[in-house]
Order: structure tokens, then sequence, then C-alpha cells
């Protein structure tokens, strides 16, 4: 054992970490800011799966996600596939959607699925009170949503209506979806054109209802989560996930208690949503730039992001009062970025660009979900094209991928893979007046015995140099690939739509049984072991 390994099996048995938890990457923070950062990974202490749905998506019909994001019609000029546009497709595709959360966000609760199915003259046509107050023609309805489903091999969540709907119209839904019986919501769906039933893995029994999705006071939603799902059935050898709806942020422990111990038994995970943002409040135009910004601004929303990991931790010690045994999930169904509208965007449509500040902070999120592999299964961001924090943006026939996009893409080597417990002592990165790792990571063994180490650099102004051992491994090659740029607010446009891409990551060096590199200032990295 050489100098190095020698040095992180004495950290370990030091214990001085920040986060704690078992198969966690835990984290101590050094004063020496020059000091080389210890990583050891346990590839034989490995149990729990990485759920691929951790690394789920959201589309709301909310601006542009569905309409051009997706839907362009069967007659557009834009290369599509039954109204679907090919190039957004192909690109999910490459970067992997396990699981597809839709129709909303705040829209769930005021839409009302009869009107989106049929012929396209016959739909209905509505308001969209809350996302511009523009007239939404159902031409993106339950066929169309599932077809897409189908078309990215991801699984569907669906969030029904409980804010303005009833009982009758989601049992409705999920027996038009689900059976293959001889009934009148079956023999509807092959009359609209769909003989076999779809295959529905997740149903949400409402969204946000302490908010837009009606309002309500934590024990009023729980008697309606109890009667609604009652409804939500099994049919036809499609077994549905129930979820309800959680809390709103990390504090909300009160909605957290009161559904656990009122509805907890009905439901088989609960929902968590969770935005960040710098300095800047939520209130209309107070949010911040998405692409002017200085290092405060930076350091304030990586500080933000680390928060994730203690706002999981407190939802989930609520949550074991009442389920010791781990029955109840949780899922983080919305999560990302959220900073003002770009400037001459349409009002309620929320685009904004994506940086490389995003990038980073995405790769934080999804370290922390990883982490916490064992209780969360499912995470969705928000949102998938053109809002928030998003994969994909269109303008017109042109499509561009985000720097998010890349992360996602490089991380999908983590989906369905094991966990591996990690040891990570780093300097310290002071931006914001507190002092965060320089570092977060995580790490996973795959069926074919490959580690991937995925690991965040937050500093945007220092290298990190590393060493990285690995218990119960001889590696035997090494590779690597970073998503970095010199500059904090580096973004891709439509002139320009490369700007910020994976490269190799050169200098990794094999010793023994130790990693050798560098990972450079404001990057996200993942590093392949065999």
């Amino acid at each position: 054992m050489n100098r190095h390994q020698w040095i992180c099996m004495i950290l370990v048995l030091m214990g001085a970490c920040v986060w704690m938890g078992p198969a966690r990457a835990d984290t101590t923070i050094t004063p020496d800011a020059d000091e080389t950062s210890q990583i050891l990974i346990h590839v034989d202490q490995g149990r729990h799966r990485i759920a691929p749905e951790i690394y789920g998506h959201f589309a709301e019909h909310l601006g542009r996600c569905v309409y051009e994001g997706f839907w362009v019609g069967p007659d557009s000029d834009i290369p599509n596939v039954r109204g679907i546009r090919t190039d957004v497709v192909e690109a999910l595709r490459k970067m992997k959607v396990p699981v597809l959360r839709w129709p909303g966000g705040c829209f769930a609760d005021e839409y009302h699925w009869k009107e989106g199915v049929g012929p396209p003259e016959k739909r209905g046509k509505m308001i969209n009170t809350h996302w511009g107050r523009v007239i939404d023609n159902h031409a993106f309805g339950t066929h169309e949503f599932l077809d897409l489903c189908e078309m990215l091999g991801s699984e569907a969540y669906i969030a029904g209506n409980v804010g303005s709907g009833t009982v009758e119209e989601m049992q409705d839904w999920v027996e038009y979806m689900t059976s293959d019986k001889d009934s009148d919501m079956a023999n509807w769906r092959r009359a609209n054109g769909r003989d076999k039933p779809w295959k529905v893995r997740y149903f949400g029994v409402g969204n946000e209802n302490w908010g837009c999705g009606g309002n309500m006071t934590p024990e009023y939603y729980a008697d309606l989560y109890r009667r609604f799902q009652t409804y939500v059935r099994d049919y036809s050898g499609n077994r549905i996930v129930k979820v309800a709806c959680g809390p709103n942020g990390g504090n909300d422990l009160g909605w957290t208690e009161v559904i656990m111990q009122k509805a907890g038994r009905f439901a088989n995970a609960i929902g968590q949503h969770y935005y960040v943002r710098g300095s800047g409040g939520w209130g209309n135009g107070q949010k911040g730039s998405a692409t002017e910004f200085d290092e405060k601004e930076w350091a304030v929303l990586m500080k933000n992001s680390l928060n994730m990991d203690e706002a999981i931790k407190k939802t989930l010690g609520v949550m074991d009062r009442f389920d010791p045994r781990h029955r109840v999930a949780l899922y983080v169904d919305e999560w990302g970025t959220w900073w003002n509208e770009e400037p001459g965007t349409q009002g309620g449509f929320l685009y904004q660009q994506n940086t490389l500040r995003d990038a980073v902070s995405a790769a934080i999120f999804l370290n922390i979900f990883n982490q916490h592999a064992e209780r969360v299964k499912m995470c969705n961001i928000a949102q998938i094209n053109n809002v928030l924090q998003a994969m994909i943006l269109t303008r017109g026939k042109d499509m561009i991928v985000t720097p998010t996009y890349h992360v996602f893409e490089m991380f999908n080597v983590h989906h369905g893979a094991t966990l591996l417990p990690a040891d990570v002592t780093c300097p310290a990165y002071n931006g914001a007046g507190q002092d965060l790792p320089m570092l977060v990571t995580s790490a996973s063994r795959d069926a074919q015995g490959v580690i991937h180490v995925t690991v965040t650099n937050m500093n945007p102004n220092k290298d990190a140099k590393f060493v990285c051992a690995l218990a119960g491994k001889m590696p035997s090659s090494v590779s690597g690939r970073v998503l970095t740029d010199k500059a904090m607010n580096a973004h891709n446009t439509f002139d320009a739509p490369n700007a910020v891409k994976p490269v190799p990551l050169k200098g990794l060096s094999i010793d023994g049984n130790s990693i050798q590199g560098t990972i450079p200032s404001k990057s996200v990295v993942v590093i392949t072991v065999k």
C-alpha cells in the first residue's frame, strides 16, 4: 500500500465527516487550499442500486416545452413522426430518458384529459391560466404523450387532477390507458386508434396541492388522497406506483408528517419539489439572470444546491418515523435552477438560457441523489425542453442541447448500477462566506464490473489534484471525460451550438490501486475504471 492509500485509510478511521450516512460520499473539508484531494471508493461494499428513474425528466404544458419542443404536428415541415419532432427524440434517446412526467406541474390540476383525446378537430380548447394564459388546443394529449414515451423508451409518469378534477375522471383515465377489457373506456381508446392498452408505471395523485394544486391544508389533501387513490386501480397486468404530493422545499416537515401519518400506508412514494437560485428572491423578475452573474452568485447557487442533501435527510427523517421499514420511496419529482425569463421572450413561458453554472449545479444534485439511492428512487428535473433548466432549446427548425443535457448524458453510466460508498477529503471553496467542499462525488459499479466516478469541482478558480484509491479493485485502465470552460457563464447558442461540450480528460494515471489526476475548475467529470 503506497502513501496515498495509507492517507485515505487514515481519513476513514478519523471519521471527521461533514455528510454522514450509509453508502454515502462522506466528505471532509481541509483548510489547505493546495492540498491534494483524497478519494477512497469502497468497491467491495456496494449494496444499493441506483434507480435509473433518478435521472428522470418533466414535461409540462408550459411555454414551448410541449408545443414546438416536442409537438409540431404531422403537417409541419420540421421532420416529425406522427407530429413529434425527430431531432429532439434522437437527442434525448442518446441522453437516455428513463421516465417522463406529464402534463404538469400546476397545469395538471386544471387539465381534463377527456378534452385531449379523439379527432384533433373535435378536441376542446382551454386557457392555460398558470402559464401565459395562452390557449391550449389539446393537440398533444394522452395518445401523443404515450406515443412519445414509446419513442423515447421511457416509463410514463402521469400527474392526475385532484385540484379541479373528480374521482370519476381520474378512475376513467386509468382505465382508458391500461385496461384491455370490453368496457366503455377501453373501447373509446380503441375507437381513438389504440387497440392494446399502454403500460403506465407511475401515477401522481395531484401536484403541489399545498399551492397551485388547490391551496389545501395537509389534513384536507391527505383525506382527498386517500379517496382518489382508491380508484387508481391496476388493470390487465399493469401495476401502478401511486405517488402522493409531498413537501415544498426542505423545511415543510409539517406537511410531510401529516401525509405520512394519515395517508402514508396508501402511497408507494411521496414527491418533494426543490428549486434553487442565487441570492435573488422568488418574486417576478427577482431571481437573477441566467447568464449575467458574478462569482458570489455562482457560489450562492452552489451552496443552495448542496442544501438538497440536508433537505432529503430532513424529509426522510420524518418519513422514517411512520415508515421504519422504508416501504414508501422519496421522489424529488421537480427540481432545478430557476432564473428570470430571458429578456425579449414571452412572459409566463419561463424560457431561460443554460450555462456551465447550471451544469455544475445539476451534477451536484445528481451526485447527492446517487448518494441517497437507498430511499430516493425517482427525480425529475424541470424541464426537458425550452423551460427552466432544459436539456433542449429549440427555435423553429433549429435545436441545440445545453450544458445540463451533457451532464445527464455523462451520468447515464450510473443508471441501474450499484452505488459504491466513498470517502472524500478535499480543500474548501469559500465564495459565499461559507466553507463548501470543493468536490462532490459519487461512484458506482455497473453490471460488467466497470467503475464510474462522477466528480464536480465547484471552485471556479482552482483545479483540484486528486488521488482516488479503489479498495477491493486493481485497475487495469482509466479514462475520463470533462465538461468545463474558461467562463462561468459559458453556454451554447444557435450560432455556437457546441461551445460547451464534453471532451476527454487528459492526465489520468494508475499507481497500484489508485488513480491520479486533476479535476479542472468549474467542471463536471466522469472517470471510467476497468
